[in-house]
């Protein structure tokens, strides 16, 4: 199986309503007055980080990663949950983890410690509560919506490159890429649909279309890359880690962010990139196996 067929069987199986049929960034729990948001990332040594990066870096990664998804709920952070596998430079990791939590106000609640052989691999889940109610979700794209990023896409996959090359460029988006819970808080009473860009524009707006039951059209030349010359594959890189959502037609966004695109009615396929159709996933980003 690979990722898509292994969370479609998953499907199967008993769901909480909150997970949204495993079609979204996070699971959404009504609990009295308050709804709560749930989500679960891993990072895997060779896949996520190269086993020369500073530990820190490899804290940082993951509870920005963990946070991005609550930012594409408009959630507050609560807490966060880890689970580590010792190793080399376990101090180092808790020296990036403080950093991290320290920089989002987010506290430690808690988790597990186990050891293990190369390659390591992180968990950690975080928990947040939701500032509007209802809580935005992948599914939402209206027909007629503008579609919205933020930041420029690209800028991790330069990240990634200058890492490997050590030549003196800024591997910061890629080592320590940021959440935009600011901007998913100011957003999530206004958008119809918001994700984060995580595996690619592309796919994630595919995904977005697919669950929306729309047809989303992309201005390529709309889209800010952070390389112009190989503006393709910043639209299929992933951990950008930037929101990309939906606003109603004539709705001027809160935040710092460029309209690449429009919500039209569910067509021939749920992609059209500069009025070509993309009825097929494949290629458009990552997909784990």
């Amino acid at each position: 199986m690979n990722e898509t067929g292994f969370i479609a069987a998953l499907r199967a199986l008993p769901l909480h309503p909150g997970a949204r049929g495993l079609a979204d960034d996070a699971a959404v729990v009504s609990l009295g007055t308050e709804t709560i948001i749930l989500t679960h990332d891993v990072l895997v040594e060779g896949r996520h980080f190269l086993t020369t990066q500073d530990m820190a870096d490899v804290a940082w990664k993951l509870v920005a990663t963990n946070l991005s998804d609550l930012a594409a709920k408009g959630a507050e952070p609560i807490g966060v949950l880890l689970g580590h596998m010792l190793g080399g430079d376990d101090a180092r990791f808790v020296d990036g983890l403080g950093e991290v939590l320290e920089h989002y106000g987010v506290p430690l609640l808690g988790g597990d410690t186990v050891a293990g052989e190369a390659p390591r691999s992180f968990g950690l889940t975080a928990v947040g509560r939701a500032t509007h109610t209802p809580v935005p979700s992948r599914a939402g794209a209206q027909i007629g919506d503008a579609l919205f990023v933020t930041g420029t896409l690209g800028a991790a996959m330069l990240g990634l490159e200058a890492l490997r090359a050590g030549d003196g460029g800024d591997p910061l988006p890629y080592t320590r890429p940021l959440a935009r819970l600011l901007e998913g808080e100011s957003l999530a009473p206004l958008a119809h649909a918001m994700m984060d860009v995580s595996d690619g524009l592309l796919l994630d707006a595919f995904r977005m279309a697919e669950a929306s039951g729309v047809s989303m059209a992309i201005d390529s030349a709309a889209v800010p890359v952070a390389d112009a010359t190989r503006a393709m594959a910043c639209l299929t890189w992933g951990d950008d880690y930037e929101l990309l959502f939906t606003l109603p037609a004539g709705t001027c966004p809160p935040v710092a962010a460029t309209q690449i695109g429009t919500v039209e009615p569910r067509g021939f396929a749920p992609l059209f990139l500069d009025g070509e159709a993309i009825a097929n996933s494949q290629g458009l980003g990552y997909v784990h196996g």
